[in-house]
Order: C-alpha cells, then sequence, then structure tokens
C-alpha cells in the first residue's frame, strides 16, 4: 500500500514526522507537499494532488492529510469520486475504526493544531491496521455515496 502526504502550513512540522513513522512501519510513502513552511500556502492544494493520487487507485493507495483542524482538508478530499476522507482531531479512536470498518476511508485529515505528535501517530496506526469489513449493507451504502447506485428514497 502507498501512502500518500500533504498538507500546508498548519501541519508542516506533524507531516515530516508522519512521513518518518511511515517509513519505519514500511509503508511506501510519498509526499506532496507543502515542501516549506509557507505561512501563505493554501491546504486545497496540496489535498487536491493527494486525493488524485487515491482517486487513481483507491483499493491500493490511501492518503494522510493535515490542517489546523482537518475540517477542510476532509471538504476538499471529499470532492474527489471515490475518495472518502474522515477527520480526525483528538476524540475517541473507535470514530476512525469505523470510519475503516463500515466507510472504507481511505483519506485520514488530521487536524495538526489538536494533536500531538504522539495522538497523530497512534491515529494513523490505527487508521491504517483497521480494515473495511466488506458487509453487504456497507457495500451497498458505499456505492451509493460513490454514485454506482441511487438512494431508494424518493420525495
Amino acid at each position: 500500500m502507498r501512502i500518500f502526504l500533504g498538507t500546508d502550513h498548519a501541519g508542516f512540522e506533524l507531516k515530516n514526522k508522519l512521513k518518518i513513522y511511515l517509513r519505519e512501519l514500511g509503508y511506501e510513502v510519498n509526499d506532496e507537499g507543502a515542501f516549506n513552511l509557507d505561512p501563505e500556502d493554501d491546504y486545497p492544494d496540496f489535498v487536491d494532488i493527494v486525493a488524485k493520487q487515491v482517486q487513481s487507485d483507491p483499493a491500493n493507495h490511501r492518503g494522510i492529510v493535515l490542517g489546523a483542524s482537518g475540517q477542510g482538508e476532509a471538504m476538499m478530499a471529499n470532492r474527489h469520486a471515490k475518495v472518502r476522507a474522515t477527520v480526525y482531531c483528538m476524540s475517541n479512536l473507535d470514530i476512525i475504526k469505523m470510519s475503516r470498518l463500515h466507510n472504507d476511508a481511505n483519506v485520514l485529515s488530521l487536524g495538526a493544531r489538536y494533536l500531538t505528535e504522539a495522538d497523530a501517530k497512534e491515529a494513523v496506526r490505527v487508521w491504517l491496521s483497521t480494515e473495511f469489513s466488506g458487509e453487504a449493507r456497507h457495500i451497498r451504502r458505499l456505492r451509493k455515496l460513490d454514485g454506482e447506485i441511487s438512494s431508494e428514497l424518493s420525495f
């Protein structure tokens, strides 16, 4: 599995630490920027690159994006078909477990201003080690999210 990383200035230092951590865990890592600390850069530029990489091979690529809260980064990533981003900014780790088990999330968006390095590493470890359940009801829901089938509701 290949992991793509992207951030603006808010997550720059944490991204660099996570890159080392992921390589130590044996993952192939592509850093999509930012490559220098620039307080004027914009997260959509970096998240877009990561999301496109994940979109190109959602079964084998995952993305980790970072920002101040992780919220805008997830919104940007989720604009891409077949990309399912979840946000983690320090709450119960079961949230990100469920994002994998039920939603097959392939992008983790971290709120760098709300996480310690240790918290971020633990969140990444849990997220990457949790497999999608593959249950029929979750596959059906993902197909609806991805526009492969339409909702059964009519109003």
